[in-house]
């Protein structure tokens, strides 16, 4: 962090201003939209996802915490879950209404005093400030987006974006929680690696078969090892990780799409192959109007198959760049021939990818949902 004195230069009781890094995430952001909307959904099980019908093939999108106390997640099927809370009311989703609630929210952390806001999704953001008391700041940061938008957030304290991101955790439902470097390893250290960001299930179990179960563990792994199992760049990227490491810039350079998508899962497996190459031309359409909007070329393309019951396939090619949708479409159904035939499929996606102009910040699109 960096630090200054305020007040007059040389005077010792001058109070030290640090720069800090708050992680602000909406609790139960979509599920609490939602009651906004209907009051007397409030203290009800609540869950959000596809068009609201359980006997349809789709996920949860979010669920309210008294749904989640029945082991409702997200990304769960539907139908588990509607068997999970059987007095569940159970929503559509309405992308729309959730966008313009998150554009309220990030107005509101804009508005907080030298404050740079660097958006992460719908529903959280890292801010950027200097403070002398970052839980203070925090907490009028709260009640300022409480009372503009009526939705209560939790907010993370760091002196890096990692330690602010996973001390939101700590800090649910509500309220706040600092992790710097003193106290990184007194409160991560021997928890399982998993509950790091950036570790999902499949990293964590590659790592314990190298023996590293504790983020303390990995803090001090040997890097031959990480290097040898993960790349040169991962693997002393998850070490660094293991340390709550990293940078400590919040970056509020204007996000820029890398690439659309568009996906589908059918009520009904499809396997006639002019009804697969149907559904992803109408897919593609759909990409390549989003791609026309953003007026780049595109350089490279992907299609997601999911394979009845459950085995999703992703297939990958770069392309020369070219804004010719006969071109895209051709490359397109290069991918779609590699589709294994009579096989049922379940889900269909189609993703373009886009040049990058020279001063954009990519990443992924701020919203839920996608690839």
């Amino acid at each position: 962090m960096s630090e200054a004195r305020v007040g007059s230069a040389a005077g010792p009781s001058a109070p030290l201003v640090k720069r800090w890094v708050l992680h602000v995430d909406l609790d139960q952001f979509i599920a609490a939209v939602e009651v906004l909307r209907r009051p007397e959904l409030a203290g009800k099980p609540v869950i959000v996802g596809g068009r609201g019908d359980p006997t349809e093939r789709a996920v949860v999108s979010t669920a309210s915490y008294e749904a989640r106390e029945f082991g409702v997640g997200s990304g769960m099927p539907l139908r588990i879950a509607a068997r999970k809370v059987p007095d569940a009311v159970i929503l559509p989703v309405d992308a729309p209404l959730y966008l313009a609630a998150s554009e309220q929210v990030m107005a509101a952390l804009r508005a907080q005093p030298g404050a740079v806001v660097q958006v992460l999704g719908w529903d959280e953001a890292f801010v950027g400030t200097e403070t002398d008391d970052p839980e203070a700041y925090a907490r009028r940061l709260q009640q300022d987006v409480l009372d503009r938008t009526r939705l209560h957030c939790s907010v993370g304290i760091g002196d890096t974006l990692v330690r602010a991101k996973v001390a939101t955790g700590f800090g649910k439902p509500r309220g706040t929680f600092r992790l710097t470097a003193d106290n990184w390893l007194e409160v991560m250290g021997e928890r399982p690696t998993i509950e790091l960001w950036g570790v999902g299930s499949k990293v964590s179990k590659r790592l314990a078969l190298l023996g590293i179960r504790t983020v303390a563990e990995l803090a001090v792994a040997d890097e031959t090892a990480l290097t040898g199992e993960f790349g040169p760049r991962m693997g002393l990227w998850y070490r660094q990780l293991g340390r709550g490491d990293g940078s400590a810039v919040v970056d509020d350079t204007p996000w820029v799409a890398r690439g659309h998508s568009k996906e589908t899962t059918f009520q009904a497996d499809i396997v006639d192959p002019a009804e697969i190459e149907a559904a992803a031309r109408s897919l593609l359409d759909q990409v390549l109007d989003e791609v026309a909007a953003d007026d780049r070329p595109v350089v490279g393309l992907g299609l997601k198959v999911r394979y009845a019951p459950f085995l999703t396939k992703t297939f990958t090619k770069k392309i020369p760049s070219t804004a010719d949708r006969a071109v895209v479409l051709a490359r397109t159904l290069e991918l779609i021939a590699k589709i294994e035939p009579g096989r049922p499929i379940r889900l269909l996606g189609v993703r373009a990818e886009m040049a990058m102009p020279d001063d954009a910040r990519e990443g992924h699109t701020p919203t839920r949902g996608g690839w």
